[in-house]
């Protein structure tokens, strides 16, 4: 095959994954990222003298495609990231934990080892994970997860079900696609062993992936342009003009929003499909508590309007500042009504109540060090939703976890489409 001369717009997991899955097939690549640094939605960004992360993402085992695209760009995950057996715990210790092993047996040991889970919802649980692998993991795409799980007691949705859809789909159960839903499940919890554990980061994100993979691609000869956002796309005989330079295939990894005003007089349609997807925000609050550590790196929480957090992480555990915590409030609208600050200090209060008879804490040990809103996070990721296909018009594709395909917006979901819009 002839290399082409490939342009991708956007520098974060999609783009990135894009430029180096078409570098590897030989094509001339050239990357142009609005920002000064790579990594979109997923990357570090400093608080005063304290990186953060804009958010805190963890991966599963069934993550292959990220895994290989880390691997590929230098990074060994058995290092970058700590794994654990799925354990969707609070500070009490209560709630599912999976044991090691082939992840079906592992699955079942782990309901029937949930003592704290009546037996007769550990019983309607296995029921409905029997119904849906006999079905293939296939249910109406107008069903909602909600509608998919209507025969589980409220005690198994409360403890499993919608934790599980938030972290998943950040969209709740009632709003949520149960396709989409049961996709994840088959992949992670039946796939191969190892594919439901959780891989939490042990480093900034920006060195999981996107420092990392920046620096592969130059060094493989690809052409690099970092505060250089494109805001001109013109079709030419046989290919592109990207501000002002020629291409034979051009990659779109920006998000949806700002794709669709880039090729709205292009492809109207698609334009249209794209800006019609609605999103989700996600609000991450960090806490500093002096002297305190949890009994598990990530915890989760019983999250309500006023205790809106569903899970939290123990970042000096991780492998970073000591005494840090970080709390996640996914589907993060309502939360969000009061604004920023009134969110984090119930995430605040919410984190007191459920560690102080653990952990001894008083009031005055956990303050708020910063709370970050990516307010359009994800796309709502409803039943029967349509997403834009990858390709927009001939040489011209989009890449980006909001892209047509089985899974919501994760990263994973971004790098599947990044290495598909740069196969050629």
């Amino acid at each position: 095959m002839a290399a082409h001369r490939v342009a991708v717009v956007g520098a974060g997991w999609a783009g990135l994954s894009a430029a180096v899955t078409a570098i590897q097939a030989g094509h001339h690549v050239t990357v142009f990222e609005a920002a000064h640094r790579p990594g979109g939605r997923a990357r570090t960004l400093p608080h005063g003298d304290l990186p953060l992360d804009n958010g805190q993402h963890i991966l599963i085992g069934a993550y292959s495609q990220t895994l290989a695209l880390m691997r590929t760009v230098g990074v060994d995950p058995t290092l970058a990231l700590h794994r654990m057996p799925l354990r969707l715990i609070d500070a009490a210790g209560k709630g599912l934990c999976l044991p090691s092993g082939p992840t079906t047996l592992a699955f079942l040991r782990g309901v029937f080892a949930w003592r704290d889970m009546p037996w007769r919802s550990r019983l309607r649980l296995i029921r409905l994970a029997v119904g849906w692998r006999l079905s293939g993991f296939r249910c109406a795409s107008e069903a909602s997860v909600a509608q998919l799980c209507r025969d589980a007691p409220p005690d198994l949705m409360q403890a499993l079900i919608e934790p599980l859809c938030v972290a998943a789909l950040n969209t709740d159960a009632a709003s949520a696609s149960g396709q989409v839903f049961l996709n994840v499940l088959r992949d992670a919890l039946f796939g191969p062993t190892g594919s439901a554990d959780l891989l939490l980061p042990r480093q900034p994100l920006s060195d999981l992936l996107p420092a990392p993979a920046w620096a592969w691609l130059q060094a493989q000869g690809a052409q690099l342009h970092a505060g250089k956002p494109v805001r001109q796309l013109t079709a030419e005989a046989g290919g592109w003009l990207v501000e002002g330079q020629s291409f034979d295939q051009v990659i779109l990894a920006t998000p949806a929003r700002e794709t669709s005003k880039l090729v709205g007089a292009l492809a109207p349609s698609w334009a249209a499909c794209a800006a019609s997807l609605q999103h989700e925000p996600i609000v991450t609050v960090w806490l500093r508590a002096q002297g305190a550590k949890w009994p598990c790196p990530m915890l989760s929480f019983t999250g309500d309007t006023g205790a809106p957090a569903q899970f939290g992480f123990d970042l000096g555990a991780l492998g970073g500042p000591s005494d840090l915590f970080a709390l996640v409030v996914s589907a993060a609208g309502p939360s969000l009504s009061e604004g920023l600050e009134a969110c984090g200090q119930a995430v605040r209060q919410q984190a007191l109540q459920a560690m102080m008879p653990s952990a001894g804490q008083r009031a005055s040990d956990y303050e708020v060090v910063a709370v970050r809103a990516d307010k359009r996070a994800t796309f709502v990721c409803s039943p029967g939703l349509l997403r834009p296909q990858m390709q927009i018009a001939p040489g011209l594709r989009a890449a980006g976890d909001y892209v047509d395909g089985p899974y919501p917006a994760t990263l994973e979901g971004a790098v599947r489409a990044g290495h598909a819009a740069g196969t050629f």
